[in-house]
């Protein structure tokens, strides 16, 4: 079992200590997709998952879902958080069992959705869809506090939309100060998307890395090339790759990944679970 870099009380710990600089952004890898922004002592989750849901779910079926990295902290300890996102409906980035308790950890938490996910969220959370806040990809953005989100449609394996024309997956555009980080959640590449990002000077990238693989039961990421790829075509500053060393049936080695972004001459962090990242200036 890979053990977190920080875990618990230790990594609560690292979190207060970051609130309190007046200047800087901070990252947290919590493992999957999942991972905690810090700004100015305001801090925001995006699809964190923080239980054994999956695990106990598929147990005896003939994709177990073993887990490969003990969890960072136990949900009802995030007693700190502003507001969390959701890029859409699949357990490792939409858990009930993690965000119910962040909810009733934090009484004023602002819950952000896809608008076409809003009332699955809310059955899943057990609140009513209007305690949630939608989102409509390359619609109006969000602003919770110090942070601004835009959403942009993410294609896992293709872009898919209700019958009202919204996506199913989504991924965020955020805002923190002069920070802007890009998280896809679950995508790989469809036309279109690099011209959708590429105005934006991304200080960070968050994308998978797992790929796809229909025989394994793995659906609509980025392999490490595709991921370095994009991130090289629209100038980010920093790649970070995330969806690995969850699961056991859902992983690939992240050397892949390094060994593409050397090749082609882009900056990145490999985060282990767990690990902070920190931005205090703006790459060029």
């Amino acid at each position: 079992m890979i053990q977190p870099v920080l875990k618990d009380d230790a990594f609560l710990e690292d979190v207060r200590s970051a609130g309190h600089e007046a200047n800087g952004l901070h990252l947290w890898w919590l493992g999957q997709s999942g991972y905690l922004v810090g700004w100015q002592n305001h801090f925001l989750l995006i699809d964190p998952y923080l239980s054994d849901s999956l695990t106990h779910k598929y147990a005896g079926t003939d994709r177990p879902h073993v887990r490969m990295t003990e969890r960072v902290v136990a949900p009802e300890r995030l007693g700190l958080v502003d507001v969390v996102a959701s890029t859409h409906n699949h357990t490792d980035h939409l858990d009930g069992e993690t965000l119910i308790p962040i909810l009733n950890a934090n009484p004023g938490l602002t819950v952000v959705v896809g608008r076409a996910n809003l009332d699955f969220a809310a059955t899943r959370l057990h609140v009513h869809p209007e305690r949630l806040t939608p989102i409509q990809a390359d619609g109006d953005p969000v602003t919770a506090g110090p942070f601004t989100l835009w959403a942009i449609p993410s294609a896992h394996e293709t872009l898919e939309t209700d019958d009202n024309g919204d996506h199913r997956y989504i991924g965020y555009i955020l805002q923190a100060g002069k920070w802007t980080i890009y998280h896809s959640g679950d995508a790989c590449p469809y036309i279109g998307l690099a011209e959708r990002l590429i105005n934006w000077k991304l200080d960070i990238a968050i994308l998978p890395i797992n790929g796809r693989d229909p025989k394994r039961g793995v659906a609509g990421n980025f392999t490490p090339h595709e991921a370095v790829a994009l991130s090289k075509e629209i100038g980010v500053g920093i790649v970070i790759p995330c969806h690995y060393e969850m699961f056991e049936f859902n992983t690939v080695s992240p050397l892949e990944f390094v060994t593409a972004a050397e090749s082609l001459d882009q900056p990145y962090r490999l985060l282990k679970c767990g690990e902070r990242f920190n931005l205090r200036y703006r790459f060029p």
